[in-house]
């Protein structure tokens, strides 16, 4: 068994957008949640290794990043991806910089190229700097993130900010030009001392350009984009036999904690449609109200109606009314709140027969993979540009055994701040089998993505 590629993401929803593009490309990838404890089973050309790293303090995302590093050169991986969101979410600390680095340091490597470019889903980078549609980063609805607010277009200053090491420019005259011309500029760079460089890339021309130069790199950093040409280095071609998952069955549910632009849309195009929603308010759970219990109370009544559609459970909300909420709560017990009673929500549904479940966000699709105890996933065909349909390998464990990281919200909060704890009520241990899971970030997706999900998974099964 040899494993050709072993990646490493910062978020659960990049890992699945990650490991889709992988499989278009004709790989065999299992996407683990969190570091394995043991060895690989299955034999595979990649393994994702998805952690909930992009926002927590850069040491801790360090020390996450090189456990997975290290068990993944324990299962004979040669190459290496650190995996970043496509608009480059970072603060002036962290993580990219500090995570690239160490890697490039447990690897011997005095050299990386870094590109979040994936223009199929309209970010492109170009002289430098990234690009979502026709807007620069800067400009884009990402200027409004509440925890990892991009108010820099330049990759080239956001990455120096956060690097001891230089940072240079492989621009777009140079990838165009081919896979040895963009040799000859990393060959020019690190003589300059550089030692990371932005790639440019505005086509997929650009990034097979970049693939193939790339084909003997120790370790790369990037979006899901420059994954479309790393399987032509090994040989293998587009399969739909690297997609395949089992068929489809049970309940379907949407559970939606991210608060982009392109998520709201979702949430309204699937209101239009009819189907039941719930809404999560923030407020109502730092008063102590028990929201995850009423949402499962309701989702269990519209479930148990014949010929049931799928239910949506969302918290998302204008970028107003978030912040509204942050500032009476804070940014991060309002989000540790809401994650956490989504992740209950998750759990509950799925102890309800939900066996078709698409999580919105992120943090909250890490929050709910870890609720539910799923260890890894296979990965099918793609709903949409970026996400595809999953399955749980591994039924999910029962509430009991949650790790402690996914039960955060049960804290009692400081004395002073207003915050009430939340309550928690039994829920049926009966963990589920065949889960197919969709795990989608906040910025992917068109507006009917809610509803289409569910009709890709019935056509593909």
């Amino acid at each position: 068994m040899t494993l050709l590629l072993g990646c490493i993401a910062d978020d659960f929803t990049g890992a699945t957008d990650l490991a889709n593009n992988l499989v278009r490309s004709g790989m065999r990838v299992i996407q683990t949640i969190g570091v394995p404890t043991g060895p690989l089973l299955e034999s595979v050309d990649a393994v994702v290794v998805a952690l909930k790293s992009r926002t927590i303090a850069p040491a801790e995302a360090v020390a996450q990043s090189l456990a997975a590093l290290h068990w993944l050169q324990a299962q004979g991986a040669g190459q290496f991806y650190f995996k970043v969101c496509s608009t480059f979410d970072s603060t002036p600390q962290g993580n990219i910089g500090p995570v690239t680095e160490a890697l490039m340091d447990a690897l011997g490597t005095d050299f990386a190229v870094v590109t979040p470019a994936f223009p199929d889903n309209g970010r492109t980078v170009f002289k430098g700097h990234l690009f979502v549609g026709d807007m620069l980063l800067s400009d884009s609805g990402m200027r409004e993130h509440p925890l990892t607010p991009m108010t820099d277009a330049s990759l080239v200053r956001v990455m120096q900010a956060q690097s001891a090491r230089m940072v240079g420019l492989i621009d777009h005259t140079v990838v165009a030009a081919g896979a040895g011309a963009i040799r000859a500029r990393i060959t020019q760079l690190r003589s300059h001392g550089v030692g990371l460089a932005i790639a440019d890339a505005v086509s997929n021309a650009d990034l097979f350009h970049l693939g193939e130069a790339l084909s003997t790199a120790r370790l790369m950093t990037a979006g899901s984009g420059l994954a479309i040409g790393l399987a032509q280095n090994f040989g293998i071609k587009p399969s739909s036999a690297a997609s395949k998952l089992p068929p489809a069955q049970g309940h379907k549910a949407v559970v939606s904690g991210s608060c982009s632009l392109a998520t709201n849309r979702q949430v309204l195009a699937f209101q239009h449609t009819g189907q039941p929603s719930f809404a999560i308010d923030p407020l109502r759970i730092a008063a102590g109200d028990d929201i995850a219990a009423e949402a499962l109370a309701w989702a269990a009544q519209q479930l148990a109606k014949p010929s049931s559609g799928p239910v949506l459970i969302y918290s998302s909300a204008d970028p107003q009314v978030v912040q509204a909420v942050q500032h009476q709560l804070g940014v991060a017990d309002a989000g540790a709140m809401v994650e956490g009673t989504l992740a209950r929500i998750a759990r509950g549904l799925v102890d309800l027969g939900v066996q078709q479940l698409v999580v919105a966000g992120g943090e909250t699709s890490g929050a709910c993979v870890q609720a539910l105890g799923v260890e890894s996933l296979r990965i099918g065909g793609q709903i949409d540009t970026g996400v595809p349909w999953c399955y749980a390998i591994e039924p999910p464990r029962s509430l009991a055994s949650i790790p402690p990281i996914a039960l955060r919200y049960r804290r009692v909060p400081p004395e002073g701040t207003g915050l009430g704890a939340a309550q928690t009520p039994a829920l049926p241990d009966t963990p589920a089998a065949g889960l197919h899971l969709a795990l989608k970030s906040g910025n992917f997706g068109g507006d009917d993505f809610f509803t289409r999900a569910f009709a890709v998974l019935a056509r593909s099964s």
